[in-house]
């Protein structure tokens, strides 16, 4: 339409009409007619009536849509070849190591190389190491089946180079357990989970954990690379001087052997994997798949060698992928099994894994509690990768042997338990320390493992922890330290082991998965007076021992410790539960704690040619005393669990997926089919 003003202000515009005629006049005599040709000619001349601005927004339209077609194509394209990639590489993985479906999917990518640091570590505390590359360490996805050796190197290619190029940058230098060993000998006990069926007619695969979104990776950060560096050092001295062998003595040179297994090449393997150390951990391998061989004629401790050897060869398994970890976890593992032969299916203490015989200690027919109760982890998971069920049959048998038993204190059990009769014995004493301290830990992480459905083992755990509140707790003097003491015979004794400092870590987890928040709290209370075991002595470094002062005494502190006590054997429990409360609190003040641990073991415990030593006066920084020995767990435990307080990558070994066992080897936690 147009207006009067503007049809007077120039020369009127020409506009067409269309104009219908009948259908005789438009298409012929034929009638109405719906051809090509007509519709294109009227598409033509409505396209034409259309202005210029509308015609030009139509073809941008037009355009734009193509362009984005173009890049969603290519975007699918791309996605199309990555699935078929995967699947194509699965399929090749079956064909290349038959029998992989009982393989558990490789949890962490391929170590990388973490030669940043080196040097000994008064250099690190005049200069700070360079700040690493953002490196994504800890697990990413979980798969079904084990990924080829060259496949799973191949997966962390870039980060590794991304380590290595801050290397060249920096051009760093790469730079004695008696029969009896408590660290040992304390070990946490488990329960089976749900009782195995009659028959596994196949192997169960082990439990899947959800791959989960790809995160942006957490850098390693200086103390983490301090904690490398010092397990670099250690591992030097093992390998100049003990190379295969079960235990360095740095100060001599030499080595200590317990069963002659290489124990601290095994208790370090998983170690190796978390902290990146790639070449460490392809000549340790090489180590284990040409020279470790278990037929020879040696008895082994059950519960030292399950915890330690099987639990360290199932968690390398677990993470590495590689099946040669697998094969040789099941070859030791039936070699313990003669140990359950016994009048009660009681273990006996002590195997002889070339002949096949079993025995009690030469003193007794007694095993501790701690010891037949802290191997159900290990053995469950064994018969689950291998669908052999007698290994979780016997250990079954045990716990719920011992469930039914007399002689528990508002669930608090004695040390000591009689392989022919099935009994408690030395009744009336009861202690979380040596003996029976990991009888109540296993109690809680066999319920998580199994997918928290086995109520009998939750009923004992939390039973046994109100006895713990009932008869153990006391509250020292000046400060007011919460601690765990003994009862014997009805008498309270302020004496608690460094060992008892598994009990924080491992009542924050049972919070974490869901038990009352009292325990959290009493938890917190406790690994304050862990730490306070440190600070308050002369080397910060706590004794093996400790008695608490309960009254107030002029000049005293709440620690006293007697000379039979004051050794430090580089233990892992403080540590361990520092861990636990970081991860589950985020508080700093534990990784800060943490770290002034690992100072004072480069303080007073480094060997400069290469290891650490246990010491026997804490008391005594001038002269600590040392032992010229260096235990495996030290590497196996104490510097893994340093490793991951320093870490803020809640999925470097994440504790909703993975369950440690006394030995620190993280095992996964089932998921139901």
């Amino acid at each position: 339409m147009y207006s009067g003003a503007a049809a007077a202000a120039g020369p009127p515009r020409r506009d067409f009409i269309s104009v219908t005629l009948g259908p005789e006049e438009a298409v012929g005599v034929g009638g109405y007619n719906n051809s090509k040709a007509w519709r294109r000619r009227s598409c033509w001349r409505k396209w034409k009536q259309l202005s210029r601005l509308q015609r030009s927004v139509i073809l941008f339209l037009f355009a734009f849509l193509a362009v984005c077609g173009v890049i969603s194509y290519t975007s699918m394209e791309e996605a199309w070849k990555s699935i078929t990639n995967k699947s194509l590489d699965e399929q090749r993985t079956e064909q290349e190591i038959p029998g992989l479906k009982l393989a558990n999917p490789a949890v962490l990518p391929a170590p990388q190389k973490a030669d940043a640091i080196h040097g000994d570590y008064p250099e690190l505390s005049l200069q700070k190491p360079p700040k690493p590359p953002h490196v994504r360490r800890g697990p990413s996805n979980l798969q079904i089946k084990a990924p080829r050796r060259d496949m799973r190197l191949k997966t962390r290619h870039d980060t590794i180079r991304a380590v290595e190029e801050l290397v060249e940058a920096d051009k760093v230098e790469k730079t004695e357990k008696s029969i009896i060993s408590w660290r040992g000998a304390v070990i946490e006990p488990d329960q089976s989970t749900e009782p195995p069926s009659s028959k596994i007619k196949e192997p169960e695969k082990p439990s899947s954990v959800e791959a989960e979104d790809r995160k942006e990776p957490v850098p390693i950060n200086e103390r983490q690379l301090a904690v490398i560096e010092a397990f670099r050092h250690a591992w030097k001295g093992y390998k100049d001087f003990a190379w295969g062998h079960d235990e360095l003595k740095p100060l001599s040179k030499s080595y200590s052997e317990w069963f002659g297994l290489g124990l601290t090449l095994i208790d370090a393997l998983d170690t190796m994997w978390i902290l990146g150390l790639k070449e460490e951990f392809e000549e340790a391998r090489k180590w284990v798949a040409n020279d470790l061989v278990f037929d020879k004629n040696v008895d082994v401790n059950l519960f030292e060698s399950t915890i330690r050897i099987l639990g360290g060869l199932l968690s390398t398994y677990h993470l590495s992928g590689d099946s040669l970890f697998l094969e040789k976890a099941k070859d030791i593992g039936n070699r313990l099994m003669p140990a359950f032969k016994t009048p009660s299916k009681i273990p006996y203490s002590d195997v002889n894994i070339g002949r096949g015989t079993a025995h009690p200690p030469r003193w007794t027919s007694d095993s501790t509690v701690a010891e037949v109760t802290s191997i159900q982890l290990e053995f469950r998971e064994l018969s689950r990768l291998t669908g052999d069920e007698k290994f979780q049959k016997a250990v079954d048998e045990v716990m719920k042997h011992v469930h039914t038993l007399s002689g528990k204190n508002d669930g608090l059990v004695p040390m000591f338990i009689n392989t022919n009769s099935g009994q408690f014995t030395h009744l009336g004493v009861y202690t979380l320390g040596a003996r029976a301290d990991s009888y109540y830990e296993y109690l809680l992480k066999q319920w998580i493992q199994g997918g928290k459905k086995e109520n009998e083992l939750l009923e004992d755990y939390t039973r046994a922890i109100e006895g713990v509140k009932k008869h153990l707790l006391q509250r020292s003097e000046p400060k007011r330290l919460t601690f765990v003491g003994e009862l014997a015979h009805g008498h309270f004794s302020a004496k608690m082991d460094h060992l008892v400092c598994f009990l924080p870590g491992t009542l924050a987890l049972g919070a974490h998965n869901g038990l009352a928040a009292d325990h959290m709290k009493l938890a917190e209370a406790l690994i304050e007076t862990c730490y306070q075991m440190y600070a308050q002595v002369e080397t910060g470094l706590s004794p093996e021992i400790v008695h608490f002062n309960l009254h107030a005494q002029k000049g005293h502190k709440d620690v006293e410790i007697k000379p039979a006590d004051r050794h430090n054997l580089l233990r892992p429990e403080t540590v361990e539960s520092l861990f636990y409360m970081y991860r589950f609190t985020g508080d700093k003040k534990y990784q800060d704690w943490g770290w002034e641990i690992l100072q004072n073991f480069n303080r007073y415990t480094r060997v400069p040619t290469g290891g650490y030593t246990s010491i026997n006066n804490v008391q005594n920084p001038s002269n600590p005393e040392p032992r010229d020995k260096m235990e495996s767990f030290f590497l196996g435990e104490t510097l893994k669990y340093m490793f991951l307080l320093f870490s803020d990558d809640i999925d470097l070994i994440n504790l909703d997926k993975y369950v440690f066992n006394t030995e620190a080897h993280p095992l996964p936690i089932w998921v139901p089919a």
